[in-house]
């Protein structure tokens, strides 16, 4: 959401007390914008995550900082709180994001039989709804939006332009779909018979619960039978691939270009990086974490980090990788000491030999 065009002018202790934190220096300051460090011009607020942003924090122009403890060779204004970054984005969210302009609903939407609109909606022209479809109180829906026949979307949800809803999904409240993502596809089920592919009719539905965020290009199939299901607060990174029946707990994260096969679950508090891959059928408990790149094909306990493929407690995968470097050096001492074994085994046979007694003449 863009920022707000009209300047604002926010005392520092308005902002200190909305995220309930303490002023070092000077709380008459005013704050007229956010930005990063880096990016930050005189009046702007900006937050410091840690150390490594210290030194750019001494020669920024900042009016303001949200930092962890006072930084004493910084001369601006600081407010101490627990999570600069979460407080930030409260900061922003509260004052400096333009107001959402209702629209109303544009003559050129197609509706099919027996829809129903919330209160305060804006949909953009070139929206279609199905039958039966629900649609929530302050729903937003962009331009090329398709919402299949007997969907359900909650309040205050935000679909960008081109988003895919196909029939029988539900959307909770609160739920934001980025540009090109399609909820509801076919699940890939196919029956091999005689060399043929048997497609096997995908029959179920999709359930996104309440603040869930998916990024652009996201793909969640339907069920074949039962529900693939998203649950509360979990956020769903761009071109990520969530195939049928899976379940993903709540507050979970998943990276960019994850793919999860079908009917596998994840826990509660789960995260997986980037080009994770896992397949069909896994639990994954609670609080995993999943590097990166990795491939997992077995089910995983709860609280633990894993890496690599086939993937393996993070320590382990990290004294493997020590050893990938290594691996010419130790294959030609392998082969130096087996060459060696075999001139001793030689020599010793060789020795053996002599060592026999002559059989005495009768």
């Amino acid at each position: 959401m863009p920022l707000r065009r009209d300047v604002q002018h926010i005392p520092l202790q308005e902002i200190a007390r909305f995220v309930d934190g303490r002023i070092h220096g000077a709380g008459e300051t005013i704050i007229t914008g956010v930005a990063s460090v880096t990016d930050a011009a005189p009046g702007d607020l900006a937050f410091i995550a840690g150390e490594r942003f210290t030194a750019a924090a001494r020669s920024s122009v900042a009016a303001a900082f949200l930092v962890t403890q006072p930084v004493d060779e910084i001369r601006a204004a600081q407010v101490v709180v627990d999570n600069p970054g979460y407080a930030f984005a409260r900061v922003v969210e509260r004052f400096f994001l333009a107001p959402h302009a209702r629209r109303g609903v544009a003559e050129n939407l197609v509706r099919g039989s027996d829809t129903s609109i919330g209160p305060d909606a804006s949909i953009w022209p070139h929206v279609t709804l199905g039958d039966r479809v629900t649609v929530g109180a302050r729903v937003t829906l962009y331009p090329g939006v398709f919402i299949g026949d007997d969907s359900i979307l909650g309040d205050d949800t935000l679909l960008y332009p081109n988003v895919t809803v196909r029939e029988g999904s539900v959307l909770g409240s609160r739920v934001i779909v980025h540009s090109g993502t399609v909820i509801g596809s076919d699940g890939f089920g196919y029956a091999q018979h005689r060399g043929r592919h048997q497609k096997i009719p995908q029959v179920g539905g999709v359930v996104i619960e309440d603040d869930v965020e998916l990024g652009a290009n996201v793909t969640v199939d339907r069920a074949t039978f039962g529900q693939t299901v998203i649950k509360r607060g979990t956020k769903i990174d761009n071109l990520v691939q969530i195939a049928h029946n899976v379940v993903i707990g709540e507050d979970s994260i998943v990276v960019a270009q994850v793919g999860i096969a079908g009917s596998t679950t994840l826990g509660r508090y789960v995260m997986v990086g980037g080009q994770a891959g896992i397949a069909d059928h896994v639990q994954i408990g609670d609080r995993v974490m999943i590097a990166a790149r990795s491939g997992v094909t077995r089910n995983l306990e709860g609280n633990q980090i894993v890496s690599g493929a086939p993937a393996m407690p993070h320590e382990q995968f990290l004294r493997a990788q020590t050893l990938l470097p290594r691996l010419p050096e130790l294959r030609q001492q392998v082969r130096t000491l087996l060459h060696r074994v075999a001139e001793l085994e030689s020599a010793l046979r060789g020795l053996q030999n002599r060592k026999k007694p002559r059989a005495r003449k009768k």
